[in-house]
């Protein structure tokens, strides 16, 4: 039975009202989140839900600290690693994506992202590791909501308080304490390097810490950290 044209276009309107609502939201939490930091994101309640389906008493290793009490050794690792010219992009850097589409094209699978620090903090507070057809869409929304609302300090503390950093860690001061028993604020420039190797596969490199990717990648950014720009 064919459906009415006004009802068919009645439920495109309210489908459309209901997405401009969604992201309404999504955007008065970024708002919000300029003086005010998030307790947990998306990625954090994903992995605890698996967590608890194995032990109901697990919980997450995660305190929030300032953006002061992190070591510039560490922040400056996660630069080199991750993004290089976060501090000049608006958001996406156009040239690191196509060489990351050239990379994958010539391998004839995905190895490389491409992603940037402000994309990457999008994933982790709103959007679930499941891939769907319109996540890709949704993580440019929203990245493009927190660079018109956010400095990039800001973006940056939020990010080093969010990412994951192992099984069940998440944030620079549960992984400073996790892997070397120090603050955040008292991380050498070899474990900062270390810490930052580590964010591409942190669950796999919290059960194998003398992993010889990880090993070499740290030597590598050793040699990039001075060179890295902090906001």
């Amino acid at each position: 039975m064919k459906l009415p044209r006004s009802l068919f276009w009645r439920g495109v309107m309210v489908l459309c009202a209901l997405l401009v609502l969604y992201q309404l939201w999504l955007f008065a939490h970024i708002c919000w989140w300029v003086k005010f930091n998030p307790a947990s994101s998306s990625f954090m309640a994903d992995r605890l839900e698996v967590m608890q389906d194995r032990n109901p008493d697990a919980e997450l290793k995660h305190k929030w600290v300032p953006y002061g009490n992190i070591s510039n050794h560490l922040k400056r690792a996660l630069i080199a690693a991750e993004d290089a010219k976060f501090v000049d992009h608006e958001g996406f850097d156009w040239e690191g994506i196509a060489k990351a589409y050239q990379q994958n094209m010539k391998k004839g699978r995905f190895v490389a992202g491409g992603s940037t620090i402000s994309q990457q903090l999008a994933k982790n507070l709103f959007l679930s590791t499941k891939r769907t057809p319109w996540r890709k869409g949704e993580e440019v929304l929203i990245t493009l909501m927190l660079e018109a609302v956010m400095d990039k300090r800001r973006i940056f503390e939020i990010y080093l308080n969010v990412i994951e950093w192992g099984d069940g860690v998440f944030g620079a001061e549960a992984a400073a304490r996790h892997y070397f028993g120090v603050r955040a604020s008292r991380l050498s420039a070899e474990q900062a390097a270390r810490l930052a190797a580590m964010v591409p596969n942190p669950r796999y490199y919290d059960r194998h810490r003398a992993a010889r990717g990880m090993l070499a990648k740290t030597l590598i950014l050793l040699d990039r950290m001075p060179d890295a720009e902090i906001p």
